[in-house]
């Protein structure tokens, strides 16, 4: 058994487990009612399950061999053209979870079907949910989600943030705090804090930077941490 799995995963401990849709939205934070609605997703942005982890991997390969007979049905009826009914999805931004459909998903992965039509809930997030999230990047999106209720930022700029280290975030929060002192903005509330924050300082600066030849494959809030990083080991500061 133990030598199936290593062909079958490798050694990357996320390839074996899919992302539980309960686990997720503790890291990211629910900021946002759910929405119903018809479409056809990619199967590749779905990565996780609302409750049967054990059944299927990451890639939604079957591992319970006891399904075998139900998972062989499915796909007998997918290569007859028989209509199946719509998957449910939970959907968190790029991210999508099984509700019921698991072996149909299963089935349309390993023909390689770029989509299947599907029903599917949204429920908005604090922190973005890339497709390309596992379950070893949620504890850094749980310090980025606790960094966002402290310092939010728009839309269109939160979905381009990542950093790899939890850390990291406390140390940004930190730091917006900091510079909204002494900018003198005692008085505004945080999601103003956070937009002038953004567009005052790290908006410049990383423009700077990047003028300079720096940050080169790094996005903006990387680059970002990375100069406020050498500042503080410059200034003798020991980093968050």
């Amino acid at each position: 058994m133990r030598e199936w799995l290593r062909e079958l995963y490798g050694d990357d401990p996320d390839d074996r487990t899919p992302v539980i849709f309960a686990d997720a939205i503790a890291a990211l934070g629910r900021d946002g009612d759910m929405i119903i609605y018809p479409d056809d997703v990619r199967t590749d942005r779905i990565v996780g399950t609302v409750g049967r982890a054990g059944d299927f991997d990451a890639r939604f390969r079957l591992v319970n061999r006891t399904l075998q007979a139900r998972h062989r049905s499915v796909a007998d009826a997918v290569a007859a053209g028989i209509a199946l009914p719509r998957v449910e999805l939970m959907q968190l931004d790029e991210m999508y979870f099984v509700v019921d459909g698991h072996h149909r998903v299963s089935v349309a992965r390993a023909r390689e079907q770029y989509s299947v039509p599907a029903i599917v809930r949204r429920i908005c997030t604090t922190a973005y949910a890339m497709w390309c999230l596992r379950l070893s990047h949620l504890a850094s999106k749980a310090a980025e989600r606790d960094f966002l209720q402290r310092v939010p930022l728009p839309d269109d700029t939160r979905s381009e943030l990542w950093l790899d280290r939890p850390a990291d975030w406390a140390r940004l929060a930190d730091a917006a705090e900091a510079w909204g002192f002494r900018q003198g903005l005692t008085g505004i509330g945080p999601r103003e804090l956070g937009q002038r924050w953004w567009t005052d300082e790290v908006v410049p600066l990383v423009g700077r930077r990047r003028a300079s030849g720096r940050g080169v494959g790094l996005r903006d809030i990387e680059l970002y941490a990375a100069d406020l990083a050498d500042r503080d080991h410059r200034a003798g500061r020991a980093p968050g």
